[in-house]
């Protein structure tokens, strides 16, 4: 991949087989990337770039005022999220095997006397994974049907610069970890971005039309989702 610098500014450069240039500035920290046609030249991609140097700084300023999660010690009324929800946790010591519940606005951990931060937070996150597939399943299948399309395998894990991934090949598609904690449209969003990539490989015409056909309020959840509070470690879309 190639990089052009404006100023402080480094844009990666990919070139593809597609018509049209792109260009995108990814959260958390304003990453930018432009995808451009193989016969496009560095030098043209560069002057296409310059004109759009306002626009991409003004983007950055907006991911750099996300408001972000602190890191979790998970102790007792530390605030936790769940479907876009806050809850407060309660950690309960028994000599009983680890476990998790929600009960009204409060998130039970239930720990062995004794458990460090490391395990409750492998706790908690298998919890969320336990969530994510529950969750998944009616989402994809629902969307299987109105797309046409055909999903073998789904897995939940955590990803540090992506919501989802899917591989075309193997018809697999990738949930982040961290999607358990966003609103149920946020998640339902990813999985319709991840599904469209079924029909079309690249972020191109071809695939916003596809992504406005079957949910054409996906640019708002998007922005949404952009909008939520992130995690203290870096994830973006």
């Amino acid at each position: 991949m190639d990089k052009i610098s404006l100023g402080e500014i480094t844009i990666d450069v990919e070139l593809k087989d597609i018509k049209n240039i792109h260009l995108s500035v990814y959260p958390p920290k304003g990453r930018v990337r432009i995808a451009a046609p193989s016969r496009m030249n560095l030098d043209t991609i560069r002057i296409y770039a310059i004109s759009k140097l306002s626009w991409i700084k003004k983007q950055q300023k907006k991911f750099q005022a996300q408001v972000r999660e602190a890191p979790r010690e998970y102790l007792t009324k530390e605030g936790h999220y769940y479907l876009g929800s806050r809850y407060l946790l309660k950690v309960i010591e028994l000599e009983a095997p680890p476990a998790v519940s929600i009960k009204h606005k409060t998130i039970q951990l239930f720990v062995r006397p004794g458990t460090d931060m490391q395990k409750k937070h492998a706790i908690m996150d298998e919890w969320y994974r336990a969530q994510m597939k529950e969750l998944a399943p009616p989402i994809i299948a629902k969307w299987e049907k109105a797309m046409g399309v055909s999903l073998i395998e789904f897995n939940i894990k955590k990803m540090k610069t992506k919501w989802g991934t899917c591989n075309r090949e193997a018809k697999r598609i990738w949930l982040n970890l961290e999607l358990a904690k966003k609103p149920f449209h946020c998640i339902e969003y990813i999985i319709v971005h991840e599904l469209v990539h079924l029909l079309e490989r690249n972020h191109n015409d071809k695939f916003v039309a596809y992504m406005n056909h079957f949910l054409p309020e996906w640019k708002h959840l998007k922005n949404e989702l952009n909008k939520l509070p992130v995690s203290h470690r870096d994830w973006e879309y």
